[in-house]
């Protein structure tokens, strides 16, 4: 074969090619931009989420009553001072132990000096001395052990919190958690319905659960020691809440 029909068959196969590419062009593009426009049409269906915050509250009654109390001694020799605080702080601990209280610990021990100021003069007149602890008791004998450590050398009562116990929150933290849950959900039907919209399904939930801290009661004793009556301990409710963000489709 000679080397110019060589040269026709290989231009007539090349023309050939250019032919077919350029028919399949128009179809590749339209199958290009089908490729782009998806994403796009996707991310339009995402954009149509509504997000609402529901809330459940949950109230359950107190069952433990905490108390920190101690016992506070003033004198001239930090010496003195110490032995005496540890004297009284012994008592006050062994009353609450012959009263079965629970989780009896050491809270703080502090022995300061004390300076009293003159004609611009610091002259040290003393030492302070504190020692605390706290237990754990049932409110209707909170009154009772309070007082007793009162009578028996207590001075300082720094103050006394209520808390449920532990499986009781647990329980209220799921209980809070469904009716945030319905919450949640109504407030979200309540305006697609007013949009003449349709509530489809859940894409994203989180959950904002939280315990508030344990009541806290400040006691304060204005008779004196062995006067007679109880110091009325009362219990309160505690609230436990939760809180869930949905997002919902439509």
């Amino acid at each position: 074969m000679s080397n110019l029909l060589v040269l026709k068959l290989k231009n007539k196969q090349q023309q050939l090619a250019l032919h077919s590419l350029q028919k399949l062009l128009p179809l590749a593009l339209g199958v290009l931009s089908l490729s782009f426009a998806n994403p796009v049409w996707g991310q339009e269906r995402m954009l149509r989420t509504l997000t609402v915050n529901g809330r459940g509250v949950e109230t359950i009654p107190t069952t433990i009553t905490r108390v920190e109390l101690g016992v506070e001694v003033q004198g001239k020799n930090a010496s003195e001072v110490q032995q005496e605080l540890a004297k009284r702080s012994s008592a006050v601990v062994d009353i609450l132990r012959s009263r079965n209280v629970e989780n009896l610990q050491t809270t703080g021990i502090r022995l300061n000096p004390v300076y009293e100021y003159t004609n611009n003069r610091q002259e040290l007149k003393g030492y302070n001395g504190v020692n605390t602890v706290s237990f754990r008791v049932a409110p209707d004998r909170a009154g009772q052990v309070i007082d007793a450590a009162v009578q028996g050398g207590a001075t300082i009562i720094n103050g006394v919190s209520f808390t449920a116990s532990d499986t009781a929150i647990d329980q209220a933290q799921q209980q809070a958690l469904r009716r945030a849950t319905q919450d949640a959900q109504r407030q979200a039907d309540t305006v697609l319905s007013s949009l003449n919209l349709t509530r489809r399904e859940i894409v994203n939930i989180q959950i904002n659960g939280a315990t508030p801290p344990p009541m806290l009661l400040q006691a304060q004793f204005a008779r004196s020691p062995g006067a007679g009556d109880i110091t009325p301990v009362l219990p309160g409710d505690q609230k436990v809440e939760a809180g869930v963000t949905l997002t919902i489709s439509y």
